[in-house]
């Protein structure tokens, strides 16, 4: 797999549960939204978002986190807005009878506070003067769409407040 979700193997994904069932599949779901054509993508990502996005989260919902923000943060993914928008609904959600779920779910989101500034950040754009727009420049409506999603998300992270996590401390100025 490359470096990209190289870390996947180190979970445990058939000890974990999404609300279907064993999430000993989202590893390969995982690598469809990374590798798949665009119609591949799109479908496993709404898979994903089904699985671990909706309320409630589950277990295996903060062990996800972390290869969402490396999706993310991957230029070559087709949908980083789509899964930086999935980021949000899991911070978003909860679950009342699993409440240590919830709270590590949100906390890995937290955890990518840095990536989504950075993601939001508008960079750039570089001045060659005559040269044709590269796919990822900093004004193709995919880069637009991800800066929006980024700073969509980065205000809920900032503002995230619910009865599974402790208050965040203040943030300095």
């Amino acid at each position: 797999m490359g470096t990209v979700l190289g870390a996947m193997r180190n979970v445990r994904w058939h000890e974990l549960q999404h609300a279907y069932g064993s999430a000993s599949q989202v590893p390969g779901v995982l690598s469809r939204i990374a590798w798949g054509d665009a119609p591949t993508s799109d479908e496993a990502l709404s898979d994903l978002e089904r699985w671990i996005g909706t309320p409630p989260v589950f277990d295996s919902t903060a062990a996800t986190v972390p290869f969402l923000w490396e999706l993310a943060a991957t230029d070559t993914v087709r949908d980083r807005a789509g899964v930086l928008d999935l980021l949000a609904t899991i911070l978003a959600a909860g679950n009342a009878e699993h409440p240590a779920w919830t709270r590590a779910a949100h906390d890995a989101v937290a955890a990518g506070r840095a990536t989504a500034a950075r993601l939001a950040a508008a960079p750039e754009a570089p001045e060659v003067p005559g040269a044709p727009e590269a796919p990822g420049s900093p004004d193709t409506p995919g880069a637009q769409a991800v800066r929006t999603a980024a700073a969509r998300l980065l205000a809920a992270i900032d503002r995230h407040d619910c009865p599974a996590c402790p208050a965040p401390p203040p943030r300095e100025a």
